[in-house]
């Protein structure tokens, strides 16, 4: 299947590509993997990436859309992908409709993973990091440590991520409603969009999109 994936932040994206890319045996290609690896690749798209980054400006969706085509064309995307984080705007899925069907395939399904605003607002600013591994994540409700404010892997201090805080959360939505989230009319007049809940368990979520991808095909 070939599908892109579309939420809002903190709607569980990564987490639910991961598994469904798996259970699918397509590639997960994030926007932010793609980024990674163009650049510490030095391949042409990634050294203007980094030179448009070092600068402080947005990266040209010319340049995100070459890096997604080219990693579309590996041998291992052949049988499908799962598209995170990309397309991010109406242009860019303009781009990707007409590059594949130059390539003479379509995308399967749009799926929008729905989260109420004010659950997005509360997942994204009730998370805390360690300091001394920002692998170590908990959550002042759903993740709680055993000690307020201390890491239970390493005891290192926990802490807010200055994007995590309400007021930039609430910048971040508002963002993704004017630039991202017009795609998703793009798409649902293509007939591609499957729209599930995102609320409850990880593994509950993931069962539902399955199963409405597995309809959807």
């Amino acid at each position: 299947m070939r599908i892109v994936l579309v939420g809002p932040p903190g709607a569980g994206k990564g987490t639910q590509a991961a598994f469904l890319a798996k259970n699918l045996s397509i590639p997960h290609i994030s926007t932010g993997d793609l980024f990674r690896a163009n650049i510490s690749q030095q391949t042409e798209l990634g050294k203007l990436a980094k030179s448009y980054m070092d600068a402080g400006n947005l990266v040209p969706d010319e340049v995100t859309i070459g890096m997604a085509k080219d990693r579309m064309a590996q041998p291992d995307a052949g049988n499908g992908f799962l598209l995170d984080g990309f397309p991010r705007n109406v242009s860019q899925a303009e781009s990707l409709d007409e590059a594949l069907k130059v390539d003479g395939v379509k995308l399967d399904a749009v799926l929008d993973l729905e989260v109420p605003e004010d659950e997005v607002v509360k997942r994204i600013a009730g998370r805390r990091i360690c300091r001394n591994d920002s692998a170590h994540v908990f959550h002042v409700e759903y993740k709680q440590p055993k000690t307020e404010g201390v890491c239970d892997v390493c005891g290192g201090e926990l802490y807010q991520r200055g994007d995590d805080k309400e007021e930039t959360v609430r910048k971040r939505l508002e963002v993704y409603h004017r630039e991202t989230e017009p795609i998703i009319d793009h798409y649902r007049a293509q007939g591609l969009v499957v729209t599930i809940s995102a609320l409850g368990e990880v593994a509950d979520v993931t069962d539902r999109a399955m199963a409405a991808l597995q309809k959807s095909a």
